[in-house]
């Protein structure tokens, strides 16, 4: 081999070489995620923290690969227009938004930034999509239920937990998008099951404090609080009337069981939240929001609180044990 060969080919391995120190020392692209939940850090930080791990699972770093603002709601579905616009403004790749009042926020607002949805209650019948195959413009993610279905269990639940009971309270936001899906569900099973319900109604703190006012001057015997994201941030409040009380009370999801209610039914919440970093990765790698389909919960969970129960002085039937997924002691 000529000396002008070697040389040529050492050549060409330096400019080899000079590459691929070149690509490596190129920056990792930073994608920027906005994040909005519906209530507070406080009571639904676990959602965020499930979001969080489903992108670790798909090799994320904070700080390296991405950067996530986050911004909370506060319970109030006013604010969700004023939190979209503002992380619009960051230019934010993708928006992820909590409950049906985000995912219409988002819908409504007119942009073009993609946006996945967790924990939305029946995207179809309030507009947000299209369709679960074909969601259609720039929005797509994870629903809680699609139609009717699993409200009227609640009533059920508590009839089985508490047999003699004959009237139940149900708190209620009557702005919450899928109101009027709980009010028919739950009228329909107390009919069923010979229970008489009356409805206590709060769209924000005062009229809360005023329907739990009256829900304690009616002495009604067992609680159901439809999903809310109110409920959530007043969850303390909540809380004081039912142990005062002693009222057998069930809520839409774990949460609430875990900081000390009674039972819950209803999908998981994280579990939505996690899944849908599964549709962010997607879309960070270029999927059109219009070709994700919408995914439905997979399962339901059944939640008892045997320290709850203990503390309001009742004894959770075999049968209704029996059915729930977990039980804390």
């Amino acid at each position: 081999m000529t000396k002008a060969r070697v040389l040529s080919i050492l050549f060409v391995v330096l400019l080899l070489a000079v590459a691929v120190i070149a690509e490596a020392q190129q920056p990792t692209k930073m994608s920027r995620i906005g994040f909005i939940g519906a209530s507070s850090a406080v009571t639904s930080g676990q959602n965020l923290e499930a979001f969080r791990q489903g992108l670790r699972d798909l090799h994320y770093v904070e700080g390296e690969n991405i950067a996530i603002e986050v911004r909370w709601a506060g319970g109030s579905a006013q604010r969700f227009p004023q939190l979209i616009a503002e992380l619009v403004g960051l230019k934010v790749d993708v928006l992820l938004v909590s409950a049906a009042a985000g995912a219409l926020a988002a819908k409504n607002a007119g942009i073009t930034t993609p946006v996945v949805f967790a924990a939305v209650t029946d995207p179809i019948g309030y507009g947000i999509i299209h369709s679960l195959a074909r969601p259609g413009g720039n929005i797509t993610g994870v629903a809680l239920a699609v139609g009717e279905g699993f409200s009227g269990k609640w009533v059920e639940l508590l009839k089985e937990t508490v047999p003699k009971v004959s009237r139940m309270a149900v708190l209620r936001n009557p702005s919450h998008p899928v109101a009027e899906v709980f009010l028919r569900e739950t009228r329909a099973a107390g009919r069923a099951l010979g229970v008489r319900l009356q409805f206590f109604e709060a769209r924000d703190p005062n009229q809360l404090d005023t329907a739990l006012w009256r829900l304690e001057k009616e002495h009604d015997q067992a609680l159901i609080v439809t999903p809310d994201p109110l409920f959530g941030t007043q969850r303390k409040r909540l809380f004081e009337v039912i142990e005062r009380h002693r009222l057998p009370t069930i809520f839409h999801n774990k949460e609430f069981v875990d900081a000390g209610g009674l039972m819950s039914y209803g999908p998981s919440f994280p579990d939505s939240y996690r899944r849908a970093a599964v549709y962010v990765d997607k879309i960070l790698k270029g999927t059109k929001p219009a070709d994700l389909p919408v995914e439905q919960p997979k399962k339901f969970e059944f939640i008892i609180n045997l320290k709850a129960a203990k503390q309001i002085g009742l004894t959770i039937p075999p049968n209704v044990l029996a059915r729930a997924d977990r039980v804390i002691k």
